[in-house]
């Protein structure tokens, strides 16, 4: 046994090699020094990109891409909250209005509802009360009124259902309690569910406003100036296509980086006590 011992003791420790491994970060270097030589070596002007980075139309649309993608979202996220709880309440007639509203904005496309509300002055010529008060559609359904209400009446039905799922997660001992002590079901959901759901609904609607902020790209069509849409702008005029599009790409991505801690921080306090401070940041791409 001693000496069985002994010549195990002596045997040389090789350590597991792992050639799938090393294949793979392989491949990847190479694609990854592939893409960087093209597009070193490719028809890009990089100094017409440094040129226009800060350009006045640039940032402008900028400031709109970042303005519409945070109205959208606080409309979305307060038409979701009303929404999930017309939807949860025992009120059929609540609860059949935030079904069809639910149905309709996930069933149809988002191009589609922005020209819809873009449009709508042929449906409504006017808006208002007959004799009283009237205005003109055309003159209020302009490219940010359009988007805005394309975009956040999109996002609420989203919405609805995450802050439904938010609710549900917590235990239904919590509301009965809250009850036996007088507390109305509004009251209950406001000071003892939601706070405690927002664990769960903060990473889904984080995701959200990350898209939100690519979504406005959407409203081009419709005439609104966001980021995209004067980038585009300008390389009709001068031919610069792919110059001005890695200017877009790379304010996209500072945006949603910043994004992208921001929630990392919001989750971070809200998962104070179960156990979650200490998880690493997750900044990866979103779908």
């Amino acid at each position: 046994m001693t000496r069985d011992l002994a010549d195990i003791a002596g045997l040389k420790i090789i350590p597991k090699r792992y050639y799938g491994r090393w294949m793979a970060a392989a491949i990847i270097l190479l694609i990854l020094a592939w893409i960087v030589k093209a597009f070193a070596e490719g028809q890009i002007a990089w100094n017409v990109v440094g040129q226009f980075f800060t350009a006045p139309a640039i940032m402008t649309g900028l400031v709109n891409t970042v303005i519409m993608a945070a109205c959208a979202m606080a409309l979305g996220i307060t038409l979701g909250v009303i929404f999930a709880i017309m939807y949860m309440s025992p009120n059929p007639v609540l609860q059949g209005t935030a079904l069809f509203y639910i149905w309709f904005f996930r069933g149809t496309p988002l191009l589609l509802q922005l020209l819809l509300w873009f449009n709508l002055a042929l449906v409504f010529p006017k808006l208002g009360i007959p004799g009283l008060w009237e205005i003109r559609t055309v003159d209020v359904m302009t490219p940010f009124v359009a988007t805005l209400l394309g975009l956040g009446l999109n996002q609420g039905a989203y919405t609805a259902e995450v802050v439904r799922s938010g609710i549900l997660s917590v235990d239904a001992g919590q509301t009965e309690a809250a009850k036996s002590i007088g507390m109305t079901r509004l009251t209950a959901l406001r000071r003892i569910v939601l706070p405690q759901a927002m664990r769960v609904i903060i990473p889904p609607v984080g995701n959200e406003f990350v898209s939100m902020v690519k979504l406005t790209s959407v409203a081009s069509v419709i005439q609104y100036s966001e980021i995209l849409r004067n980038a585009q702008t300008i390389y009709y005029a001068n031919a610069r296509v792919m110059e001005l599009l890695i200017v877009a790409a790379a304010w996209y991505l500072a945006v949603v980086t910043i994004l992208q801690i921001g929630q990392y921080f919001l989750e971070r306090y809200f998962s104070k006590g179960r156990g979650e401070r200490r998880a690493k940041p997750q900044f990866g791409a979103t779908p």
